[in-house]
């Protein structure tokens, strides 16, 4: 069939879904509706900024800045489809449909931005501003319109324009062919085990679960993957120091040996091409252009603030490895540790000093009990409740729908829940939407968020059991999805988790704090085969080991910061030997090296393919803030609702609205100051 045949004969994605909430009608969508979906959706899009641009009528901001945010609509429901899709359930056909429409979303994006006479009336309107009747999210879609045009070359000549409508075409295909290639490696390793000895260590529930993933690929005895449910367990628990080795650089060599996923030549490309882009647009490098809209602003800055952190941390750091190479020594005569042992001798030392390891826990981290115990947390802080519903579509049989509503029974948003690695999820976790939220002739059109991760899955033995970490990551990414669930902005994008990099995380990593609460661990850990609550002594053992390692795991993230710095920041890129341009960047916090034939560049999707790049130190930056934000719920305030409120009310409704400083010191009164961290980390 034509694209043109699809796109005029009832495709599913142009037409709108008539559904419970307005929900992607997914068994409706097939692969080959997306490419005439965007095609068509393209053509109206820019249908309607020619209107826009070729108006006859004076600029103001009804006419040119409002109707250029409302243009486009059906394309953004599109991508909105395909996008969340693309990661969360992915095949060949999704990876060739991301491969085609990458370059026409480029073209898209140019055409808006160096169309001249919608130019001339954006800056017509702007000049205006200050003398313009507008409310604050008025200014300040006004601002982000014109600065978008701005900044990304609209007032350039046109020889400059061109060379950056290539650079941005080949930059979007690059993503792409990175995020398919680090898929690829990590779904096709898997280490082979058939003899029952080399599973010595391993928690029976990772034993199950290496039998799963055998039988899943036809084969007798056990498989470990690059998935994280498997990776890191054995990692912390395999008593095979060979095997700890060969898991831990296939981990860290994806993308980096010699077979057509290599990621090499690709970081060196988008690299380049963003330093280029950047001098095009008159800024020094990629960290300048990004950083200019963003809390930190500068690369400078970002960098004094790693290394403040890397000073404080550096001391401790270099203690616990001390501490943990004599353990390593006086357990088991360990003559060398190397960073395959680390996970496996912290787990054990951690036992030694807290008289408990993350396995312990499992059983009192059932996922069913954890989804209740989280929505329980949210309605205890702001009145919503959930109900799971089969009203709407599902893509994949694992996941599951909610209606959230707010404390007065109103609809507030379609919730999708995805827990479980799969061949076609990108690896990680993360908070993504369906449709964000906005008003739209006076309607409140709620959003419909999804949260997707790659959790344990269950056995035949046993449900999915979490670990503690992975229970944290789930609050993590909770947080952005009360981001999505709370907006109330008019503009989407102003709505939800359309903030600056360094803010994003904030609600996330607010959230996490209460993962280590012994009054909330209370409500709902329960021992999934007997329904007993988590022993107080284990609750207590898992709040004393809070800083357990904090600072070597501190020193870890600041490494990726670092890098990041070190490829967007840097005057000097290299053309080749990327290995030890990545070694000399990150030397200072690496208090193990990590070992030669490993490379984190060419699998460090944050920063090439997921929209991190000059923005990774948001992570600590963020850390800073909800270090000194959670402050407000110390000791028997841990659910104040009424700081609860301030929070949802100054930071979650408010997306970005306003500058981010000005939501945070409206809600905390002042400023956040390091020490913050620092002091919640133990290391003041």
């Amino acid at each position: 069939m034509l694209l043109n045949d699809i796109a005029q004969n009832s495709n599913p994605l142009l037409a709108p879904f008539n559904t419970p909430y307005g929900a992607p009608p997914f068994s409706n969508i097939m692969p080959e509706h997306y490419l005439p979906a965007f095609a068509e959706a393209i053509k109206m899009a820019l249908s309607e900024v020619e209107a826009i641009a070729g108006s006859k009528e004076e600029p103001n901001f009804k006419n040119t800045i409002d109707a250029l945010s409302r243009s486009g609509k059906i394309l953004q429901r599109v991508s909105n489809v395909f996008f969340p899709l693309y990661h969360a359930e992915s095949n060949s056909q999704m990876q060739e449909v991301a491969r085609n429409v990458a370059p026409m979303l480029a073209d898209y994006q140019n055409d808006i931005v160096f169309n001249p006479l919608l130019f001339d009336r954006v800056k017509c309107v702007y000049s205006q501003g200050k003398n313009l009747p507008l409310n604050q999210e008025e200014s300040t879609l006004l601002e982000k319109t014109y600065k978008m045009f701005v900044r990304n070359g609209a007032g350039l000549h046109q020889s400059v324009q061109n060379q950056l409508r290539e650079i941005v075409r080949e930059l979007s295909s690059l993503s792409v062919q990175f995020t398919d290639n680090v898929l690829a490696e990590t779904n096709n390793w898997y280490l082979h085990i058939t003899e029952a000895s080399d599973l010595a260590g391993l928690p029976p529930m990772q034993v199950d679960a290496a039998a799963l993933e055998a039988d899943s690929r036809g084969l007798q005895g056990w498989c470990i993957t690059l998935k994280g449910p498997s990776y890191l367990p054995f990692l912390q628990y395999s008593h095979n120091r060979e095997l700890r080795e060969r898991v831990f650089k296939a981990y860290n060599q994806r993308c980096f040996a010699d077979n057509p996923h290599n990621n090499t030549r690709l970081v060196l490309q988008i690299v380049a091409l963003r330093k280029k882009m950047a001098q095009l647009l008159g800024y020094e490098t990629y960290a300048h252009f990004v950083l200019e809209e963003s809390m930190a602003q500068t690369p400078e800055k970002v960098t004094g603030f790693l290394n403040q952190l890397l000073e404080a941390y550096k001391p401790f750091a270099k203690s616990d490895l001390e501490k943990l190479r004599l353990f390593a020594k006086n357990s088991d005569g360990a003559a060398q540790l190397e960073y395959w042992d680390w996970y496996y001798y912290a787990e054990k030392l951690r036992k030694q000093e807290y008289d408990f390891d993350q396995e312990e826990l499992r059983p009192y981290f059932p996922l069913e009990k954890v989804i209740d115990g989280i929505f329980q947390l949210s309605n205890i802080l702001w009145g919503i409740s959930f109900k799971e519903t089969t009203n709407v579509e599902l893509y994949h049989p694992e996941v599951k729908a909610y209606e959230v509503c707010d404390k007065d029974g109103n609809f507030l948003a379609l919730l999708y829940l995805d827990f479980f690695p799969r061949d076609g999820k990108s690896p990680g976790a993360w908070m993504t939407s369906f449709r964000d939220q906005e008003v739209v002739d006076g309607v409140d059109v709620r959003p419909i968020v999804s949260l997707v991760c790659n959790f344990t899955k269950p056995t035949q033995s046993a449900p999915s059991l979490l670990t503690h970490n992975e229970f944290n990551t789930f609050l993590h990414e909770w947080g952005h999805a009360l981001h999505g669930i709370f907006s109330q902005v008019k503009y989407s994008e102003l709505s939800g988790t359309n903030v600056y990099r360094d803010f994003v995380e904030l609600p996330s990593q607010f959230m996490e704090n209460w993962a280590l609460e012994e009054r909330y661990l209370k409500l709902f850990a329960r021992h999934y085969a007997t329904g007993e609550e988590m022993p107080l002594s284990l609750i207590q053992n898992l709040v004393a080991a809070k800083n357990y390692q904090t600072a070597f795991a501190g020193m870890r993230q600041l490494s990726f910061g670092l890098l990041d710095m070190a490829w967007h920041g840097s005057d000097e890129i290299p053309d080749s030997e990327i290995q030890q341009f990545e070694q000399q960047a990150i030397r200072d916090a690496m208090v193990i090296p990590m070992p030669a034939q490993t490379c984190t560049s060419v699998s460090f999707g944050h920063i090439f393919s997921g929209g991190y790049a000059a923005g990774y130190y948001s992570y600590k930056w963020a850390e800073v803030l909800d270090a000194d934000a959670f402050s407000l719920f110390a000791g028997d305030k841990l659910f104040d609702a009424q700081a609860a409120e301030s929070f949802r009310r100054h930071i979650l409704a408010k997306g970005g609205t306003e500058h981010p400083m000005v939501l945070y010191k409206r809600f905390m009164g002042r400023e956040p100051a390091l020490d913050a961290l620092l002091k919640w980390e133990g290391l003041l």
